[in-house]
């Protein structure tokens, strides 16, 4: 609860000093492990919160110190900081409790003087100060709302211990971001839609890191009145929904930008008949620009966009136009050339879309490939390149739009589409360089991208990236991929053991050794093939040598999960079983391959020694070995069904059923084609036991043991 009584934080008593104790190691700035990291951090101070009260529960009051402080966004960021507190068994009503004191920037002259701290005009818009306030607690100076809340999200990072063995770390900081606009685009078009409760902690936990903008990905799965068969029914946002997110993530100083595609990407409308005549092709995925009805169509999806969210920005997409002047502008394209075509289509739709009065980002992957033209887009439009491998330098896909004179958003990914589990190695070093780049070269936002082309996607398991994607665009310069890395499992879930930590290095040395090995990383296709089949033996050829280091990476990253739970409760629990699941399907694909070379070594083994009667004995055991009750192919077939089970409750936690079916249909299928693998087996058994004759193993559906 709030205490306005307490007008002033000059006025707050003093307490006695044993109350706020210090331990007498006191920590240093590199050890506060906070995302992303403060600007500038000059000293760091700790308190017990332990036996304050008489219940011995820890306590930490939360005071709004004047009633010019007291607006509607400081109130909302002191109840969300209570609101965490609470759950996090800290009492907010002490009376005799050192204070989170939130304080006007315009008032805190003085005390910003005696810490040798100025507020600088950088830092109004979203920036704040944590500073001691001489009692134990500490003050966040800020000038905005924003800054309030970012402030207070700081805060929550500096609780330390657990139960009753609580304190707060209490630093002198000043923070304010790099980047202006900080931004993830999440794909709703490829198989999993959020549902509504996992949207809200999505939208939480990104404000909690100082994101401040949202982007939903939209080719056919908003409810377009003007389109309503392209929406299947529970696949797609409505418009009251659409408006409940709204105003969910203003009050966390989150800004919504729709994105429809409006150019390329909508196979999932123009597969319709009635839809079908605007497209560049038959059924196709592009809009043909010459087509009367194709700028009308993009104007009534932005009108109806344009309703619900009052933002000052909307996404057009228009990337990866592959089907441009293969079909109806193909005599266009030839004459007037590609690049061009496509540009004056985009100035089209700018044109098409100004009555409201939007800013439009547009993908930059086409556009950068005609730096001469670039310039004829209209100077207001945001341009967004983007590039998701590690590459070391990106300032070819941003310098041709500042040098134009545009505003410029990166847009590097997390790098968890079509696997198992993000390549995290991929991912940071993506992040970190384009970032830096971007901001090298002037662009003044960043939009990290989560995509779901296999349509396997659990938005939980992308956590990682999608974090230091925030650090990246609020630290100034290039950021840390290993202060970072140390940071995660104590910033994200409250872990400190650095098992968390650990258990993402793990992992990322997984996907490092399938690349060693000649191979992509730990990739969906190596999850679902048949290890049995002339393409799964290509796979385990390579694979099958580096199997046991891939496992016992995949293994201890489960095992150091569960030492991390087993010391404290954590935060982000959903996060911890996306992570484990993404461990356990990695696992997997090693012991696949491992069993489909012991099996073929096995019945080559077994076809050896069936000539000597005295060994039949040792032969059937083998036998039952590659199939039984017990058998590898029943390991393989387990394998399937329950990770399937794990993957369709984490699903369904986040998303809604929508799609489900496709991603079941195949552990589904996986499953059934080890049982009746197995089934097939125990007629080779019973064969065996009648004929004492094993046949070629091609005729048992095992390739033959290689020379």
């Amino acid at each position: 609860m709030l205490l306005p009584r307490l007008r002033s934080f000059l006025l707050i008593v003093s307490l006695p000093s044993a109350i706020w104790a210090q331990s007498a190691q006191t920590p240093a700035c590199a050890d506060l492990h906070l995302v992303p990291a403060p600007r500038e951090c000059s000293a760091v101070d700790r308190t017990s919160l332990r036996g304050v009260e008489a219940s011995s529960r820890a306590a930490l009051a939360v005071r709004i110190a004047t009633k010019e402080a007291d607006t509607e966004d400081v109130r909302f960021a002191a109840k969300d900081l209570e609101d965490w507190l609470e759950a996090h068994d800290i009492s907010v009503h002490g009376t005799r409790a050192p204070a989170v004191s939130f304080v006007p920037a315009k008032l805190a002259r003085t005390r910003l003087g005696e810490s040798h701290l100025t507020f600088d005009p950088a830092m109004e818009a979203e920036g704040y100060v944590i500073a001691p306030d001489g009692r134990g607690g500490l003050e966040i100076i800020a000038q905005s709302g924003a800054g309030f809340f970012y402030g207070a999200q700081t805060v929550k990072q500096l609780l330390r211990g657990s139960e009753r063995e609580r304190e707060l770390l209490v630093p002198t900081l000043r923070d304010w971001p790099a980047m202006a606009h900080r931004g993830l685009s999440d794909d709703w078009s490829r198989g999993p839609i959020p549902n509504m409760d996992f949207l809200k902690r999505e939208i939480g936990t990104l404000a909690a890191y100082k994101y401040n903008i949202f982007s939903p990905y939209f080719e056919h799965t908003f409810a377009y009145s003007s389109t309503p068969v392209a929406a299947f029914p529970g696949g797609a946002l409505t418009p009251d929904q659409a408006r409940e997110l709204v105003d969910y993530a203003a009050k966390y100083h989150i800004t919504v930008i729709p994105e429809q595609e409006s150019f390329g990407h909508l196979h999932h409308v123009l597969k319709f008949e009635q839809y079908a005549p605007w497209g560049e092709t038959p059924h196709g995925s592009v809009l043909a620009p010459g087509d009367p009805g194709s700028l009308p169509q993009i104007g009534s999806w932005f009108q109806e966009l344009a309703k619900v969210f009052p933002g000052p920005y909307a996404h057009i997409g228009a990337d990866e136009t592959f089907e441009l002047g293969l079909g109806r502008t193909r005599e266009q394209v030839a004459q007037q050339g590609l690049d061009k075509v496509y540009l004056d289509f985009l100035s089209r739709i700018h044109a098409q879309l100004e009555p409201y009065h939007k800013r439009l980002l547009f993908w930059g992957d086409i556009a950068v490939k005609s730096p001469g033209l670039v310039g004829t887009l209209p100077k207001d439009m945001i341009a967004v390149p983007w590039r998701y491998d590690a590459a070391p330098d990106f300032t070819a896909e941003i310098l041709p739009f500042t040098q134009a004179g545009f505003e410029t958003w990166v847009a590097p990914g997390v790098s968890n589409w079509n696997r198992v589990f993000p390549n995290n190695n991929e991912a940071l070093g993506n992040i970190r360089a384009f970032v830096r780049d971007g901001q090298k070269l002037g662009a003044t936002g960043m939009l990290n991208t989560v995509w779901n082309d296999d349509g396997e996607g659990l938005f939980d398991e992308n956590w990682f990236g999608v974090l230091f994607g925030a650090a990246a665009s609020w630290q100034q310069g290039e950021s840390s991929e290993q202060a970072f890395t140390a940071s995660f499992g104590q910033a994200f879930h409250g872990d400190q053991t650095g098992k968390i930590d650990d258990a993402e290095r793990a992992l990322m040395a997984a996907h490092d050794v399938l690349k060693k090995a000649g191979l992509n990383d730990a990739e969906d296709g190596y999850f679902w093939i048949d290890p049995l089949s002339p393409a799964g033996q290509e796979v385990g050829r390579k694979l099958e040598p580096v199997a046991s280091e891939l496992r016992l990476d995949a293994e201890h990253a489960i095992t150091l999960l569960a030492q991390a739970r087993e010391t404290a409760r954590l935060d982000n629990q959903e996060a911890l079983d996306a992570m484990e699941l993404g461990a356990r399907r990695i696992d997997f694909i090693g012991y696949k391959f491992q069993i489909a070379a012991e099996c073929e070594s096995l019945y080559g083994q077994a076809q050896s020694i069936a000539g000597d009667q005295a060994r039949w004995e040792e032969v059937s055991n083998i036998m039952h070995t590659i199939g039984s009750n017990n058998g590898r192919f029943q390991d393989i077939r387990d394998g399937y069904a329950l990770i399937g089970q794990l993957f369709e409750q984490a699903w369904l936690r986040d998303n809604r059923p929508y799609w489900l079916a496709n991603d079941a249909a195949r552990y589904h299928a996986a499953t059934e084609l080890w049982i009746n693998r197995g089934d097939q087996w125990q007629l080779v058994v019973h064969r065996w036991y009648e004929t004492h004759v094993l046949p070629p193993a091609a005729e048992v559906g095992l390739p033959a043991t290689q020379p």
